[in-house]
């Protein structure tokens, strides 16, 4: 794909500007770190151009703060002072999902974050985000907390112009056959190979 230019044009009937703008599903897999941190700054070119962001985090401690959820919290709040850019919402199942009112760290696993993709489908039904993060989304999956089959028939049905981003290893195929973008972070080099910890500004 030299300078951005399609290797092959498909005979589908659909203009260029059409075939540009489809949204899309895109899959950040792989043992390396970097899926979260990519999801992310695709969050940021979103919020850019006046979309409305919706991270979810599925697996990551209520705890573990990571520098990205203050930004964009933080352009959120821009956004309803100013109307730059577009509105924001985070949520973590580790904290218990905003919507439910409580906290989660009493609550099995496997239900919250069934209950989380129950909502993900209410919001995506209704169209009510432009992009949607769904960091570390493939260990419900591949724990059987949430149906594969069911994430693809979503994604692949759903309304209007929505971006959806799924982040985590070992994605499912089923979800990568459905996806139209797939990157896979392969470990050339880390850090903790020579005993090096993470580090702030970095890892969070």
């Amino acid at each position: 794909m030299p300078q951005g230019v399609p290797t092959t044009v498909p005979q589908d009937g659909l203009t260029t500007r059409q075939r540009r703008n489809r949204p899309l599903v895109v899959v950040h897999t792989g043992e390396m770190k970097g899926k979260s941190t990519a999801a992310f700054g695709l969050a940021l070119r979103g919020w850019n151009q006046g979309w409305r962001v919706g991270v979810f985090q599925f697996v990551k401690s209520a705890k573990w703060k990571v520098g990205e959820e203050n930004a964009l919290k933080a352009l959120g709040r821009l956004h309803e002072q100013t109307g730059e850019g577009g509105p924001v919402e985070w949520h973590k199942m580790g904290e218990g999902w905003s919507w439910t009112r409580k906290a989660g760290s009493d609550e099995d696993h496997a239900q919250a974050a069934l209950e989380g993709w129950r909502e993900i489908q209410r919001r995506i039904a209704a169209e009510a985000h432009d992009v949607y993060v769904l960091d570390e989304f493939t260990y419900p999956m591949k724990w059987g907390w949430v149906d594969v089959d069911e994430v693809v028939a979503t994604l692949r049905d759903r309304p209007g112009h929505q971006h959806v981003i799924i982040t985590g290893r070992d994605a499912d195929p089923r979800l990568v056959e459905a996806a139209d973008l797939v990157t896979e972070m392969t470990k050339v080099k880390h850090p903790m190979d020579a005993g090096q910890k993470g580090q702030r500004g970095i890892e969070w």
